[in-house]
């Protein structure tokens, strides 16, 4: 490695993640907790509670689906640089 990939510590240093990147690991993961509140509000019968969950997992998938987008028109990802 060159000296300018390395911090002043000695650690490599990476690019870092693209916001959409981390927007889509953010909402995965509120999917997975309102499917688990979905499942809970269905067994308990709760019907108002799983409307709203299922109307929150609708807004967080098209969410997702509109930064992915956005991450595939910028195109790319890690390339080489050697």
């Amino acid at each position: 490695m060159t000296e300018e990939q390395r911090s002043p510590t000695g650690k490599p240093m990476v690019e870092g993640t693209p916001m959409d990147v981390i927007h889509v690991r953010i909402a995965s993961f509120a999917l997975v907790f309102c499917f688990a509140v979905l499942v809970l509000s269905f067994v308990g019968r709760i019907w108002v509670l799983t409307g709203i969950v299922v109307a929150i997992m609708a807004i967080i998938g098209i969410y997702m689906a509109f930064a992915v987008r956005r991450q595939k028109r910028l195109g790319g990802g890690p390339q080489s640089r050697g």
